[in-house]
């Protein structure tokens, strides 16, 4: 029996269809977006007095060439709408300042190192991601205020020229309110020229709707690595492995870069626990340079190379070394070396 002719075309077509589809699943997800920037950063520590240059040298020889500057916004509970913020202020440390991030950013920029200015807001016996209003008057007052806050901070970065901006951080319980934020957005566009991201919570970046409007996705990159002390670089691999799913799926559907606007680790064998938790909070833990150390190897191996990550930034780094212990800071640690070998290699 001779089929008809347009069941030859319809077989085909269907078989063409077939391995298209086959194509489109086996790209492999980092390939779908390909950035040409590598931010290799650091969170800056502002200082209290103004620098005398070789701090900003010595994180350059780290291979580094970003940096966040933090000035903060004070907030005295996480229900209450109030914000209190001065740019310029004489009690001010001077690395906070709007003379400080202006003599950092100018300074560092001489040594080819890009500044970001990320306004954080410091909530008295909390943390900014449980800030929350009561009622929906009160949510109309913060996002009021807030708007005043972070365009003041844009506005400074446009006169300074700083070419990258963060408009919020770990706002948790404020940033499924998509239509305020994408106010908040457009206001900034009005006054700031330079690059926008939005620094999620690791918790919070997959419920975030509004990173269309951004140019990157920011991810507080605090993500809980293995459930012991003193893991193996294998179980840190693996636990990057059961994460990176989820952001290449945000990946795929933003079409935007990945920037790890924080990550870090203390230098304690439980630091790929809960990684956020504070210093203060780990007093009675054992030290551990290498357990600090093999959680940066294990971020380098897994993720570094992925094509959709712009940067990282690593919490954090001061213009000078001090000796507090625990702390989140490789400088002088096993860590230091492994960011180096890896910031230095590209």
């Amino acid at each position: 029996m001779i089929k008809p002719w347009y069941t030859r075309y319809l077989l085909s077509s269907i078989a063409i269809f077939i391995v298209l589809t086959m194509i489109w699943w086996t790209i492999p997800e980092e390939e779908l977006l390909v950035v040409t920037e590598k931010w290799k950063g650091v969170c800056w520590v502002g200082s209290r007095s103004p620098l005398d240059g070789s701090e900003l040298r010595a994180l350059k020889s780290t291979g580094a060439n970003a940096l966040s500057q933090t000035p903060f916004g004070w907030q005295s509970d996480v229900n209450t709408p109030e914000i209190r913020w001065e740019v310029d202020a004489e009690r001010q440390w001077w690395g906070e300042s709007a003379k400080g991030i202006q003599t950092t950013h100018d300074s560092s920029q001489v040594l080819g190192i890009m500044n970001m200015l990320k306004p954080h807001l410091w909530v008295r016996g909390s943390w900014p991601g449980e800030i929350e209003m009561k009622n929906e008057d009160d949510w109309e007052t913060w996002f009021d205020n807030y708007e005043q806050f972070i365009l003041d901070y844009a506005k400074l970065a446009e006169r300074l020229e700083i070419p990258m901006l963060c408009i919020g951080t770990e706002l948790e319980k404020t940033s499924d309110r998509e239509n305020d934020w994408r106010a908040i957005i457009a206001e900034v566009r009005k006054v700031y020229s330079g690059k926008l991201v939005y620094a999620a919570n690791f918790t919070e970046y997959e419920k975030i709707k509004f990173w269309d409007d951004l140019d990157y996705i920011g991810i507080q990159a605090y993500f809980p690595l293995s459930k012991k002390h003193n893991p193996d670089l294998k179980e840190l691999k693996a636990g990057w492995n059961k994460q990176l799913p989820a952001v290449e799926k945000m990946v795929r559907k933003f079409k935007k870069p990945v920037l790890f606007t924080e990550i870090g680790y203390c230098n304690t064998v439980d630091a790929a626990i809960e990684p956020w938790v504070w210093p203060n909070e780990r007093k009675e833990i054992e030290f551990s340079e290498s357990a600090q150390a093999l959680c940066y190897e294990a971020f380098f191996e897994s993720v570094w190379d992925k094509s959709w990550m712009a940067g990282v930034y690593f919490w954090k780094w001061y213009p000078n070394r001090h000796d507090r212990e625990p702390d989140f800071t490789p400088q002088g640690k096993e860590a230091e070396k492994v960011m180096a070998k890896y910031f230095l290699a590209n």
